[in-house]
């Protein structure tokens, strides 16, 4: 699944060697919503730790990411997590770094431009109607 937000980098952390084989680097975007900003921390993880070199707390910034679950047994309890995977992170509307163009990644297919910031892309809401009443046969 992949997503998008726009936001501030409110805080950038070193990066983690959590096993041989893994590495990963978090960061916190303030995403204005609402009344009160919104602190959501992501991941940036193997090759991609790098992504965010480029940029300094303050920068505006739009991040590509992708959201990922995950279950595991510890002590015959179930445990689940959720991360917010980065993958591509490029300037924002205020300026800041350029985002360093490398191959490898995954992108996202186009989208239409969002009528409000920070949305879910599969959720924005449309200027023309779905269908109205007189066009569907459910049932309420």
């Amino acid at each position: 699944m992949a997503y998008e937000a726009t936001g501030r980098l409110h805080e950038i952390f070193d990066e983690q060697q959590v096993s041989e084989k893994f590495r990963k680097r978090e960061f916190v975007l303030e995403v204005v919503d609402g009344q009160y900003p919104e602190h959501i921390k992501f991941q940036l993880v193997q090759d991609k730790t790098a992504l965010i070199d480029s940029y300094k707390i303050g920068d505006e910034v739009k991040i590509s990411f992708n959201l990922r679950g995950r279950g595991f047994n510890k002590n015959g309890q179930m445990l689940y997590f959720t991360n917010l995977e980065a993958w591509r992170i490029e300037a924002g509307a205020g300026g800041g770094a350029a985002a360093p163009q490398g191959g490898g990644y995954q992108q996202a297919a186009p989208r239409a431009a969002a009528p409000a910031q920070n949305s879910n892309p599969n959720l924005r809401a449309s200027a023309a109607p779905i269908a109205s009443d007189d066009d569907n046969d459910l049932p309420f």
